[in-house]
């Protein structure tokens, strides 16, 4: 037996067939004010009635109240909670609770919740009961409409049944709609990107503000040997040696990245996991140890296109070829800008981005990365100030552990960049383990690392420069050991906020033309990745600055 569509849904794809895709095939859900509103409104109809509807077969007249309904039908193929049904005999009358107000169009209604309404008004005759009419109450200006079920209401349910089942049938999400009006109150508009997906594929010319270009809430940093996280109300509370120190309020925190020593609650590990606020654990010179992340589940589509994609050779290779072309390019324009690396590195790095994006194998490719990082590298110093190039010797790329001041900047700030791609994938539903450069290890984030190559010169190494050259870090935020040099931890604190600054900071995105901020840019590369993987983009959309 086909499963039952939920009737809200059939709401939805009267809305947007794409927007009940993605929500009923892939899982996706983002919460607004409008919909933390609508379960405001919904707190009293949810609960559940004790007492069943009475028997539609039973003569008896006395009108009856029910709350929150549970209703399916294999032959009607849907199935809802249905917010309050008035019964009086065989008579019954559906009434669905709606957030706002009643809207001064014809039918007092928009078609979607018509749908919905009449949907449940079908629920119940299959269950013997006569209805003729539902009723809409709109909260936001207490007025209840009336919704009569006609042949012609009747008929578009069921044609919005029936594209439903199509899709689910499909299997595949249909296309964005294109310059539609609906676009600006959707809930998934962040996840959906019609406008940029529309650009890309040539179906519209321009790309709508429908996005706010950076997030409001801020990434908390934690770094107290001994220290502890709490929960008291809608706060998280910060605790060194069991005495308080400081407050932040939740609903202002995106994420929580934890440095050494610091223990974290139960219930604020919950109440996080419920906000979708993911919580990274580190060592306390930043290496990342693990993350936990909120019940990120959904999207599996989307992996298992991935996943197939990693396994495809050409596919991988093409992909490959893309991150590493644009990684080669970004780092000539930063060193044209900032430096003076001399017309023959510059010349040289062109021609290694040529080859790239032509490399046959990705052996070939790792080689040509290979000779790309050795030129740039020899020609970062170049970037700091003259007068600090003393302070700052930097001689090439050293790691595991960095040599000197600079490779520990650089080690740590790709270690910074690497966490951020790392919770991005998985809080959009991709498998941050399976890349196409990098290919699968234990343990290392592939599908991070593939993403940020593109971006490591545009962020990361951007950071470190500025961070030198601006006088935020010094010689002496440095630990020298025998095995390698390390931040101090004041140097430390420094260093993340302005790398924090720069993820904050806006910037055009050089194929779509819209402002956002880097940490925004670093999602959206992410969902572009995302549907070239399931076949509805051709290729990967670069991001090349110029």
């Amino acid at each position: 037996m086909n499963e039952l569509i939920p009737v809200r849904m059939v709401n939805e794809v009267v809305y947007c067939p794409r927007l009940f895709a993605l929500e009923y095939l892939h899982g996706e859900w983002a919460d607004t004010a409008d919909t933390e509103d609508g379960r405001r409104v919904h707190r009293n109809v949810d609960k559940e009635s004790e007492a069943s509807l009475p028997d539609p077969e039973e003569d008896e007249e006395r009108p009856v109240v029910r709350r929150s309904v549970m209703l399916g039908d294999p032959d009607l193929g849907v199935i809802g909670r249905l917010d309050l049904v008035e019964a009086e005999g065989n008579r019954a009358v559906p009434v669905d609770y709606k957030r706002g107000r009643a809207p001064d169009i014809p039918h007092n209604a928009w078609p979607p919740e018509r749908v919905q309404v009449c949907c449940q008004g079908l629920l119940l005759r299959a269950h013997g009961y006569e209805c003729d009419h539902g009723v809409l109450y709109f909260a936001g200006s207490r007025r209840r409409v009336e919704v009569r079920f006609d042949d012609e209401l009747i008929e578009q349910t069921h044609a919005a049944i029936a594209e439903a089942r199509r899709i689910v049938e499909a299997g595949t999400l249909p296309p964005p709609l294109v310059d539609s009006p609906r676009c600006k109150g959707c809930s998934l508009v962040g996840i959906c990107l019609p406008d940029e997906h529309n650009l890309l594929a040539g179906r519209t010319e321009r790309v709508r503000p429908l996005v706010p270009p950076r997030d409001d809430a801020l990434p908390l940093y934690v770094r107290l040997q001994g220290g502890s996280l709490g929960k008291k109300g809608d706060e998280i509370v910060i605790r060194e040696r069991r005495e308080e120190i400081g407050r932040v309020r939740i609903e202002d925190t995106s994420r929580v990245a934890i440095l050494g020593n610091v223990s974290v609650t139960t219930p604020l590990l919950q109440t996080l996991a419920r906000r979708d606020i993911p919580v990274s654990f580190h060592t306390s010179g930043g290496w990342h140890v693990g993350t936990f992340v909120p019940n990120w589940g959904h999207n599996v589509q989307t992996r298992i296109a991935q996943h197939r994609a990693a396994a495809d050779p050409e596919r991988a290779l093409a992909l490959a070829r893309a991150f590493i072309e644009s990684k080669i390019r970004n780092g000539r324009v930063i060193l044209r800008r900032n430096g003076e690396p001399g017309a023959d590195r510059l010349q040289r790095l062109k021609e290694l981005a040529d080859e790239a994006r032509d490399a046959e194998s990705l052996d070939s490719l790792r080689g040509v990365e290979g000779v790309a990082a050795r030129v740039y590298f020899e020609a970062l110093p170049t970037m700091i100030r003259t007068e600090l190039r003393d302070r700052f010797e930097f001689s090439g790329r050293n790691r595991r552990p960095p040599k000197d001041p600079v490779n520990a900047l650089l080690s740590f700030a790709y270690a910074c960049l690497a966490r951020e791609l790392t919770v991005t994938c998985m809080s959009i539903g991709m498998d941050a383990y399976v890349g196409f450069l990098h290919q699968p290890r234990p343990g290392r984030a592939a599908l991070a690392l593939d993403l940020m190559e593109e971006l490591r010169p545009v962020v990361a190494d951007s950071v470190v420069i500025g961070a030198i050259n601006n006088g935020e870090v010094q010689p002496d935020d440095f630990i020298e050991r025998h095995t390698g040099v390390a931040l101090t931890d004041a140097g430390r604190r420094r260093f993340i906020q302005a790398f924090e600054r720069r993820m904050d900071t806006l910037a055009t995105h050089p194929v779509l033309g819209t402002r956002l901020s880097m940490r925004r840019i670093l999602e959206v590369q992410a969902r572009l990745l995302g549907k070239v993987v399931l076949g509805e983009l051709p290729t990967y959309p670069q991001y090349r600055i110029r």
